[in-house]
């Protein structure tokens, strides 16, 4: 880890930076530019699970909440090169998810967790499982036996996940959280209070009606307008699958720190 224990928000925007989770991303402007156009042209491969009807046909709008919200360059000529996440943008979205989670805590509530990129957030979503269960929060099972895209609905470290030939799959279909909502339904059982997710997964819970909070990166508009317009609680900006995944423990330190749920995360894990 480039650095150990619970960052301050100076050293963590500082880590942010130097890992590329913030500041400088990998994805290119480009790449960001067109997702906001095939969204605003009603992709809903780009809609991540909201329903967002004709209120975002315009791409330059989209663009504006981006650069609000995520910090991309706001210039609508700039087509072409190196794209941004400012950094203190994500640590206040990591204190208003803090916010959420205490809330949460001092609730005992149902929290859900799932993932649609298990190669970079699995472990976040998964420590911060073990933060709440030991804060006497109900870490929501999910039923047995869900299909969705041609592949099987199931946990892994308390959180949901699409799995198809024993490989964990990068999904942005809502069609997973689906199943699972369905399918909790079918069985009489109640829906959680709190779903902690990102991509579809976290767009169709809040499209659902439920409390939800998620990640998203610069190239995925979606839970950014959702949050805009109070579908979503928050949506935490940062480029969700860098090159190690050790690299997001201090953002998850501070996060359960932020959320007084730090000595429940230690005493669950050891």
């Amino acid at each position: 880890m480039p650095i150990s224990g619970t960052p301050s928000r100076a050293a963590l925007v500082d880590h942010l930076v130097r890992t590329r989770i913030a500041g400088d991303v990998a994805t290119p402007r480009e790449n960001n530019l067109s997702h906001y156009r095939k969204l605003a042209n009603g992709d809903r491969h780009y809609w991540l699970g909201l329903e967002l009807g004709d209120r975002w046909n315009d791409e330059q709008d989209v663009l504006a909440v981006m650069a609000e919200r995520c910090g991309v360059n706001d210039d609508p000529e700039y087509r072409f090169g190196q794209d941004t996440i400012d950094p203190e943008l994500t640590v206040d979205g990591l204190e208003r998810m803090a916010g959420r989670l205490r809330k949460a805590a001092a609730g005992r509530e149902s929290v859900l967790f799932a993932t649609g990129h298990p190669g970079g957030l699995l472990d976040v979503h998964r420590a911060t499982a073990a933060a709440l269960r030991a804060a006497g929060c109900e870490i929501v099972v999910i039923p047995d036996h869900l299909h969705a895209d041609e592949g099987l609905v199931f946990q892994f470290a308390d959180v949901a996940v699409l799995e198809r030939g024993a490989t964990l799959w990068h999904t942005h279909s809502p069609a997973p959280m689906t199943a699972i909502l369905d399918g909790l339904a079918r069985e009489g059982r109640p829906l959680p209070d709190l779903v902690v997710a990102d991509h579809g997964w976290a767009g169709c819970a809040g499209q659902r009606g439920l409390d939800s909070v998620g990640y998203a990166d610069s190239n995925d508009p979606a839970l950014f307008l959702g949050e805009a317009e109070g579908t979503l609680q928050v949506t935490v900006p940062l480029d969700d699958h860098v090159t190690s995944p050790r690299y997001y423990d201090p953002m998850t330190a501070y996060l359960l720190d932020a959320a007084g749920l730090l000595d429940e995360s230690v005493t669950a894990t050891g």
